[in-house]
């Protein structure tokens, strides 16, 4: 097996074992790519990055196909609090898929071994998952108005290193959301933009000649399969974290990882 099949693997577990924890799997990903000194270019890198996230949409999916279908059940079917879920999913949505549309070109160049800034980020994370431990538990369900700063959050969250689920979470959280819907409301807001990124990918891959695409399908097959199982696994063990307001552990975590790759950078 040769170096890009092995790089696949174990990036794509790190994928799935970092989307649904709150620690930035797009930045532990960068990191990942430094340590095992990976030769990809910056498009080669968005393109694995966009195709194990969207293993962990399909984890999210199956996780949650019951909550989806009765969304979308409730939703044709009249039902005001499946409707109001829904709208507030699509609202959400907005921030991240304009931000994506007109910096897509700047965005790719991000992910290009930025470690400093990915160690700076981690730190933000850590920051907000020390906040959002301490907010108070509530009952309250997703306004229209918060999904649409939820969705900023998320937005932001595509610089790598601020932790997508660990932004988007602990903004719910803050905002007096219930931790359990906010951790719904916070894996299932990303499955459609993740999905759409990946039919333009796939269209990307497709227009490459053959021997290109040779080169990149099989990493990418094995990446998104490593992603996916992994991935099942880490969201539900991230629900239960949610709901019992441990985040403060995975706070430290982001502390200590940012500051380390700080120093490296530094002394490298």
């Amino acid at each position: 097996m040769n170096a890009d099949l092995w790089n696949a693997i174990i990036l794509g577990i790190l994928q799935g074992l970092t989307e649904f924890l709150p620690v930035s799997s797009s930045g532990h990903l960068e990191l990942g790519r430094t340590l095992l000194q990976s030769n990809w270019d910056a498009s080669s890198n968005m393109m694995f990055t966009v195709t194990v996230h969207g293993a962990t949409a399909l984890a999210t999916i199956v996780t949650f196909q019951k909550d989806i279908f009765g969304i979308i059940r409730g939703f044709f079917k009249g039902n005001t609090e499946e409707r109001k879920f829904a709208i507030a999913l699509v609202i959400s949505m907005i921030p991240a898929a304009i931000v994506g549309l007109l910096f897509n070109d700047i965005i790719e160049m991000l992910f290009a071994g930025n470690i400093f800034m990915v160690a700076v980020m981690l730190i933000i994370t850590g920051l907000l998952l020390f906040l959002a431990d301490r907010a108070k538990k509530t009952h309250k369900k997703v306004t229209y108005m918060d999904a649409l700063v939820v969705g900023i959050a998320q937005a932001i969250a595509i610089l790598p290193g601020i932790s997508r689920s660990g932004a988007t979470i602990s903004t719910s959280v803050l905002l007096g959301i219930d931790r359990e819907q906010a951790a719904r409301f916070s894996f299932l807001m990303v499955v459609p933009l993740i999905l759409g990124k990946m039919i333009l990918d796939t269209r990307d891959l497709l227009s490459m000649s053959q021997a290109e695409q040779d080169q990149h399908l099989l990493p990418l097959l094995v990446g998104f399969i490593a992603a996916f199982i992994t991935g099942l696994w880490a969201c539900k063990l991230m629900i239960a974290l949610v709901k019992k307001a441990k985040l403060s552990g995975f706070a430290i975590y982001c502390f200590v990882v940012g500051g380390v790759a700080s120093v490296w950078m530094l002394f490298l």
